[in-house]
């Protein structure tokens, strides 16, 4: 199926290198569900692949590692009854997986200091919540 390609941070994954299979879904459709093959698979080659930068393909493998079987990532797609509808979420979900698991890593976090001003404005909250609990005692002690 020719669609739109797939796309992951600038580099575009050729049609051929998707595998996809097709089965009998279950769930909702009646008599429609036993005939057709509306479940889809979609396998992506990604410790194979020549698509994606070497940097991004290492990042994608460590974070995938988990739902890879043999460097090989699978998706999979059958809450529509419509074969098409579905193949268009295996490869929307098979972007998405592959975007999100090659995004640079976050920047890591410089300490800083808390400013003056923020200091004393929780000691100020600090001794106003302590003079309404303490307002609050001396009424119960009567």
């Amino acid at each position: 199926m020719s669609g739109l390609p797939i796309r992951v941070r600038g580099s575009v994954v050729p049609e051929a290198e998707l595998r996809w299979r097709f089965s009998r879904s279950s769930g909702p459709g009646g008599q429609h569900v036993n005939t057709t093959d509306s479940r889809v698979e979609l396998s992506f080659d990604l410790a194979g692949t020549e698509a994606l930068p070497p940097a991004l393909k290492e990042r994608a493998l460590g974070r995938l590692e988990g739902r890879l079987v043999r460097g090989v990532l699978t998706v999979t797609a059958d809450e529509r009854r419509s074969q098409l509808l579905n193949r268009q979420a295996a490869r929307q979900r098979l972007a998405e997986l592959l975007t999100e698991a090659t995004a640079p890593p976050p920047r890591t976090r410089r300490a800083t200091r808390p400013s003056r001003g923020s200091q004393e404005r929780r000691i100020a909250a600090k001794r106003h919540r302590g003079a309404i609990k303490r307002l609050r005692s001396d009424r119960d002690t009567d």
